[in-house]
């Protein structure tokens, strides 16, 4: 009884010793994309849909998780050197690289099991979806060093990671594309702005992203100019009768995010001006989410 009460208790530190290196809060995060995906493409809600939405969940919680893991094993020397990453780490919590690996591995695996019991649709967008992620991250192609192409994945993936919820319930049709491709729009936008926040990192670990190559004002106008063209993209969807026509007023954002823009470029365009600029602009794109999913069951 004493050996099998320690081999749990070895068992249960391991584990939760790998799940550290899991980034929770961006997981949660991007649990919202593929669901309003489904929420679109289900429109009248029933008990039959109950099963699928949660292989849906399950399935994007695990992929999601690998991306994140992949990109953090891939990166891990670089993170290393960065004093605002270094202690959060997987490797700064006991895991070794390869015991990082085998997590992403065992993530992607167990995604792609609940996407194959929801559709052939929905798998073969789930290993899209890893593809791109290993195109980004991985030691192979490593596009997140080439400038325009890393961006082109986020564009890619957006649309992609939406659509993933929407062929769980529906086929792909010219509004899921549409719709997804505001996703795109934002996912590209933030890339931008994320890469001139890590301007300075990157730079000294020799990745060529886009605010190294072009500048790190370059790429905060780039993201600057994608944001305000999603707003303006989802409005028009709006009006056009593809999502809800209360979502018009998502270009009511625009004003208060050039506002906070113009504030993050007089500081200097700073780390710490740029993550206050994410955590507002995320706060905006998380109101749009959820009035897309509330006034579909109104309109």
């Amino acid at each position: 009884m004493l050996i099998a009460g320690e081999m749990r208790r070895r068992a249960t530190k391991t584990l939760s010793r790998w799940l550290s290196c899991i980034r929770f809060d961006e997981v949660a995060a991007l649990q919202a994309t593929p669901f309003i995906g489904a929420v679109l493409a289900i429109g009248a809600f029933s008990a039959s849909h109950v099963f699928a939405l949660a292989l849906l969940i399950a399935g994007n919680v695990c992929l999601v998780a690998h991306v994140f893991v992949l990109n953090d094993w891939a990166g891990t020397d670089g993170d290393l050197m960065d004093p605002d990453r270094a202690g959060r780490t997987f490797a700064s919590r006991g895991v070794t690289t390869a015991e990082a690996g085998y997590v992403a591995a065992a993530l992607l695996a167990a995604s792609l099991v609940f996407f194959a019991l929801i559709s052939a649709t929905a798998l073969g967008l789930a290993i899209a979806i890893a593809g791109l992620s290993v195109a980004y991250s991985g030691p192979i192609l490593g596009l997140k060093g080439v400038p325009l192409f890393n961006s082109g994945l986020h564009l890619l993936g957006g649309l992609t990671h939406f659509l993933l919820g929407y062929a769980a319930f529906g086929p792909i049709d010219a509004r899921g594309v549409l719709v997804g491709c505001f996703f795109g729009l934002v996912f590209t936008a933030g890339h931008f702005t994320h890469e001139a926040r890590d301007h300075d990192v990157d730079l000294v670990n020799g990745i060529r992203t886009n605010a190294v190559a072009f500048g790190k004002t370059r790429s905060f106008m780039a993201g600057l100019v994608l944001f305000i063209a999603s707003y303006c993209f989802i409005a028009a969807l709006a009006a056009l009768g593809y999502v809800p026509l209360p979502l018009v007023l998502a270009a009511a954002f625009i004003p208060p995010h050039l506002w906070a823009s113009r504030r993050a470029v007089r500081t200097g365009l700073t780390p710490d001006s740029l993550r206050r600029l994410q955590r507002l602009y995320r706060a905006f794109f998380a109101i749009i989410g959820i009035d897309m999913i509330v006034t579909v069951a109104f309109f």
